[in-house]
């Protein structure tokens, strides 16, 4: 048997540590204490590694290529280093960093963002700096150059682009174009937003507050449309004033209010007093929202005047006539102040009218209200003096029936007087006409004396034109007294006729009595 000899090998070896294992001749012991180094199998029995070691990963010492690695805030420089969990907490710290930016939206959060940049730049530089100088390679610098550059390229671009986007925003918000801001604003994407939070919440903020002009708009202009509702209008113009707090949206209000007052007036005349009145009672504050008074100093009278006339047509006189004097009282200069006295006149007329025909209207065959609660119409004719007055003759209606027609009148507007006729009673006499002797066959006590008197009524007459009483006294009828005969009734026993009796009136007696009434003024 052949047989071969080895010689011993005298350098020392350290012995292992138990639980330790062994490096291999040819890899570096800095290497193989990292985690990278391959593991050894130290029992083969002829001292060869299995399995085979990979050589161990290449790492860059360059500063300036793991400075510009690391300047990308995506842990290149730490992974040429080969820091893997290093390059981990680059990129968790920075995008931890976005995130609160985004959040915030804060200058101090830019800061953080920045000085985080420059603390991993800073420390990868160091790192590379204990390492060995001569892995010096110019390719990794040109990477980690161009990596790097296009972050901050594109970053530029972005936060450029957001500049102008909020530019547009500004100018638009000067000129108070609320459409143009949403419009300018809605450009900004996330990438805008990252690369420059603050610019992009501003915007946020002024979009906030169009929005809010744009919401107080749809208010008012609700409140316009169907009923008109006061509290749409006020909730409006509340937040126009709070938005006025911040003078660089005066303009903005300014425009929003115009679009409101564009609308007026409304095609409903009523509803346009109803808008018109609720603004000319804010109050004033000295402030753009003041231009409402020089559109309701325009619009005002002229709705007035024809919500008046609208009313009036459906006979609703009373608030006509409110309407008509509210016009004469606020605004006296205008040209239609002829026109709402005249309708002033006809509305007092009407309602006048309805006044006197609701008191003459329940009588019921006897005195209507009216005679105990006169009232006047303007327009009634004038009572004549020595003229037959046509009247309105109301109660006993025994002796009124037989009055002549051509003293009646059939409706209150062709009335000079009220003729109010009470009842008459038997214990109202008139003057005594004549005494006679009477003798009933079966009466008892003889020859009675009958004095014969004239029919007593009271009569009340009122100058409709006034309303004023101008005749108060007791109407005496004549006729013929003594008849030859004498009817009178008795009960069980006859004593005779009455000692007082009326006369016998004709038609001519009633009508001479009342012609002095209808014939006075």
């Amino acid at each position: 048997m052949n047989r071969e000899e080895t010689a011993m090998d005298d350098t020392p070896h350290a012995t292992p540590e138990p639980g330790s294992r062994p490096v291999p001749p040819d890899v570096d012991e800095h290497d193989a204490s990292s985690d990278d180094a391959v593991p050894y199998d130290a029992t083969s029995e002829w001292g060869t590694p299995w399995p085979p070691p990979r050589p161990p990963r290449k790492r860059v010492y360059d500063p300036l290529a793991v400075a510009l690695g690391n300047a990308s805030l995506l842990g290149v420089g730490y992974l040429l280093l080969g820091r893997r969990l290093l390059a981990l907490v680059q990129v968790a710290g920075a995008v931890a960093l976005v995130a609160v930016l985004l959040d915030r939206a804060e200058p101090w959060c830019e800061f953080a963002v920045l000085g985080w940049w420059l603390l991993t730049t800073a420390h990868g530089w160091y790192l590379a700096r204990r390492g060995d100088p001569r892995t010096t390679a110019r390719g990794y610098r040109l990477v980690a150059a161009g990596l790097t550059l296009a972050v901050l390229l594109t970053v530029g671009l972005l936060r450029l682009d957001a500049a102008g986007i909020e530019d547009d925003v500004t100018r638009a918000r000067a000129r108070g174009d609320c459409a143009a801001v949403l419009a300018a604003h809605d450009q900004v994407g996330f990438g805008q937003r990252l690369a420059d939070a603050p610019a992009a919440e501003r915007g946020d903020a002024v979009v906030e507050v169009c929005r809010r002009l744009l919401s107080s708009g749809d208010e008012l202009n609700y409140g316009l449309h169907g009923d008109v509702d006061t509290r749409k209008l006020a909730s409006g113009f509340n937040t126009l004033s709070d938005v006025l707090k911040q003078p660089e949206y005066t303009e903005a209000v300014a425009r929003t209010l115009d679009g409101f007052l564009r609308s007026l007036p409304l095609s409903s005349a009523c509803d346009t007093v109803r808008v018109t009145d609720w603004l000319r009672a804010r109050k004033t504050r000295h402030d753009v929202l003041d231009r409402v008074s020089t559109t309701v100093r325009r619009t005002a009278p002229e709705a007035l005047v024809d919500c008046a006339e609208a009313l009036h047509g459906r006979e609703e006189w009373g608030q006509a006539l409110d309407l008509y004097q509210q016009l004469l009282d606020q605004y006296p200069e205008s040209s239609l102040s002829d026109q709402a006295r005249k309708g002033a006149h006809r509305a007092t007329l009407a309602i006048e009218l309805a006044t006197v025909r609701e008191r003459l209207g329940d009588a019921y065959g006897g005195q209507p209200s009216y005679c105990s609660k006169p009232a006047k119409y303007s327009a009634a004719p004038k009572a004549r003096e020595g003229a037959t007055n046509r009247a309105l003759i109301y109660g006993n209606d025994e002796y009124t029936d037989r009055l002549p027609k051509s003293w009646r009148a059939d409706d209150a507007t062709r009335a000079a007087l009220v003729v109010c006729v009470g009842e008459t009673e038997a214990d109202d006499r008139g003057s005594a006409v004549r005494t006679c002797p009477y003798q009933a066959k079966n009466a008892v006590g003889g020859v009675k004396q009958v004095t014969f008197h004239k029919i007593a009524i009271p009569v009340k007459v009122y100058a409709l034109r006034t309303g004023q009483l101008v005749a108060d006294r007791t109407v005496e009828i004549g006729g013929t007294s003594c008849p030859r005969w004498l009817r009178y009734e008795y009960y069980l026993t006859d004593f005779g006729p009455p000692s007082d009796m009326p006369v016998k009136e004709t038609t001519a007696d009633v009508r001479a009595a009342f012609e002095p009434l209808v014939r006075r003024g």
